[in-house]
C-alpha cells in the first residue's frame, strides 16, 4: 500500500472546503513533511461528471504525500465510479464523509452527517469504495446527530461499519451534530465536546484505529491527547500514544496559524530534527510554486486564490496587520505572487521574517484531564451480538 512508505497519521489536517486546497496543502508541506494532508471533500458526483476535467479537481503535486481524497455521496453507482476515476491519481487513502452538516450537503444532498443515521448504508459504501482502490479506506464522522447522541448509539455505528465493510479507521469529531437551527459554523463550537466518547472508544474497540478532532488548537492539546491517562513526560510521547489517542486532526487552527502549528509537528510529533526553516524560505518556495500556476484553467487561479493561505503565516506577528492591507491592495494590481511579495513583505521585520519557529504555544489541556473518569459504560459483546444476530 502507497501508505506504508510514510510515517503514521499520527497528525492531520482536516479536510475543510474552500480551505484545503492544491494551494494550502502546497504551503502546509513547506512547513511540515509529515502531517499527512486532506483534500477538501469533492462529491462523487463531481467526479464522475466531470470526467473530462479531472486534473482540475484531482490533480496534486507529489511532494503532497502522504495525502487523503476525502469524497461524499449517497449513491452507491457514483461512489464506485468516483473511486475508480480517483484511484490513477495516487492518493495514499479514500476518506467518506460522515461528518460534513451543512444544509447543502446533509439536507438537499442527503449525505454527510445525515448517513450516520444509515449504518447499514455507509458499510455498503465504504465496501464498494474499497472494491474499487487498493490504498485504506476511511470514515470521518460525529459523535451523533440531533437526539441520536448517546454512546452506544454511536458504537452501533462504528460496530455495523467496521464488522460489514474493510474500514478500520475512523476520525471522529467530538461534538455531535444539530440539522436544524445551527449553521455549520455553530455546529463547529455550540454543541459540547464529548473528548470521553472518543477514548472509550479506543477501550471498547481495540482493534480500530480512531482519530480524534474538533476543538483542538495546538500541539500542547495535542501533546495531552496523547498522554492524558497515564503520568508521562511529553519526550515519552511515543510510549504513550498506545495508551491515549491514535492520531489527532486540526482544521482551522492549522489554516489560521500554520507556522506555529505545522512548524511544530516534525519535531514534537514525529520526533525528527528541529528545522531552521524560516518564512522566507517557505515564501520564496511558495512563490516559485504560485507563478507556475496562475491562470492554469482559464482566469484560474487567481493572484487572489493563490495567496489567500498565506494570510495566516504571520498570525500575531509584528507587522501582521499592516502586510495584510498591503496585500489587499496590492491585488488590484499584482499579476505575480512574486511582484505581491515583493511590494508588501516590507511590512514584516526581517527578524520575524529570518527566525526559525519557536516554542511551541501552550494550549487548555482541562478538556482533556477529566475524559477518563467521564467515560461511559463499556459497550458489551453481548449486547452487540443480540442487536445483529
Amino acid at each position: 500500500m502507497v501508505s506504508l512508505r510514510y510515517h503514521p497519521s499520527w497528525f492531520s489536517v482536516a479536510p475543510m472546503m474552500d480551505w484545503t486546497d492544491n494551494h494550502f496543502r502546497t504551503l502546509a508541506r513547506l512547513i511540515s513533511k509529515h502531517a499527512w494532508l486532506y483534500t477538501e471533500m469533492i462529491a462523487a458526483e463531481t467526479i464522475v461528471f466531470q470526467k473530462g476535467d479531472l486534473n482540475r479537481f484531482l490533480a496534486y503535486g507529489p511532494e503532497q504525500h502522504p495525502i487523503v481524497l476525502q469524497i461524499g455521496g449517497s449513491n452507491l453507482d457514483n461512489l464506485a465510479k468516483a473511486t475508480q476515476l480517483a484511484d490513477p491519481y495516487g492518493y495514499d487513502e479514500i476518506n467518506f464523509n460522515c461528518g460534513c452538516p451543512s444544509p447543502r450537503v446533509a439536507g438537499h444532498g442527503c449525505f454527510g452527517v445525515r448517513l450516520m443515521l444509515d449504518p447499514k448504508f455507509v458499510a455498503e459504501a465504504m465496501s464498494v469504495i474499497a472494491a474499487n482502490t487498493d490504498v485504506p479506506v476511511s470514515v470521518k464522522c460525529r459523535i451523533g446527530v440531533d437526539d441520536h447522541d448517546s454512546y452506544y448509539e454511536l458504537c452501533d455505528f462504528i460496530y455495523k461499519v467496521s464488522s460489514q465493510s474493510p474500514t478500520r479507521h475512523f476520525i471522529i469529531h467530538s461534538r455531535k451534530a444539530l440539522l436544524n437551527g445551527l449553521t455549520p459554523a455553530e455546529n463547529r463550537k455550540i454543541p459540547p465536546l464529548k473528548y470521553e466518547y472518543y477514548y472509550a472508544l479506543l477501550r471498547d474497540f481495540p482493534d480500530l484505529q480512531f482519530t480524534i478532532n474538533g476543538g483542538i488548537q495546538t500541539i500542547d492539546e495535542i501533546m495531552k491527547s496523547w498522554f492524558m491517562e497515564i503520568s508521562l513526560r511529553p519526550h515519552q510521547v511515543n510510549a504513550a500514544r498506545t495508551e491515549g489517542a491514535h492520531g489527532v486532526m486540526l482544521g482551522r487552527a492549522a489554516y489560521s496559524n500554520p507556522w506555529q502549528t505545522l512548524g511544530h509537528v516534525d519535531s514534537l510529533v514525529y520526533g525528527a530534527p528541529r528545522s531552521d526553516l524560516t518564512r522566507r524560505q517557505v515564501l520564496e518556495q511558495y512563490q516559485i510554486y504560485g507563478d507556475s500556476v496562475l491562470g492554469k484553467y482559464g482566469q484560474k487561479p487567481s493572484v487572489r486564490d493563490v495567496v489567500k493561505p498565506l494570510l495566516g503565516l504571520f498570525h500575531s506577528e509584528p507587522g501582521n496587520a499592516l502586510w495584510k492591507r498591503n496585500v489587499d491592495s496590492a491585488f488590484q494590481h499584482c499579476t505575480t505572487i512574486k511582484s505581491l511579495l515583493e511590494e508588501t513583505l516590507v511590512a514584516i521585520p526581517d527578524f520575524v521574517l529570518d527566525s526559525p519557529v519557536g516554542v511551541a504555544p501552550s494550549g487548555c489541556t482541562e478538556a482533556f484531564a477529566n475524559s477518563k473518569s467521564l467515560l461511559p459504560p463499556p459497550y458489551i459483546t453481548t449486547e452487540k451480538e443480540i442487536m445483529y444476530a
